[in-house]
């Protein structure tokens, strides 16, 4: 079974920082494009950030210099590090690993973790 658990939401205030963690079970996270998501009431999924199975990283371009996503193999483990929070980004945050292989797909999800930006 595969599970992807979140961690590290929370209240911060504007200009603060957090940083969520994505920890994976029954799945090594290097080898798939590991990427967080976000989704604040009202509004659409948006990817936030996505580091690939090549070691590349990726931003929307709101945070971009903002967060950091990256990878630990011996905690198996993703992360995004917020830095310099704004109203804006507050939303619910996704970790999804995917992994496109000639016969299968593989795509999964966590349930989730809370970030809130108000002062």
């Amino acid at each position: 079974q595969v599970d992807l658990v979140e961690s590290g939401g929370g209240l911060v205030q504007p200009g603060g920082s957090l940083r969520l963690s994505c920890a994976g079970s029954g799945i090594i996270v290097v080898n798939y494009d590991m990427s967080w998501y976000r989704r604040a009431p009202g509004k659409q999924h948006e990817l936030v950030a996505r580091v690939g199975s090549d070691g590349i990283s990726q931003y929307v371009n709101s945070v971009n210099g903002r967060f950091t996503i990256s990878r630990n193999n011996t905690q198996n483990a993703v992360y995004l590090q917020m830095n310099s929070l704004k109203s804006e980004d507050t939303a619910r945050y996704y970790c999804n690993a995917h992994r496109d292989e000639p016969a299968v797909v593989y795509d999964y999800w966590g349930q989730g973790t809370p970030v809130t930006v108000s002062s």
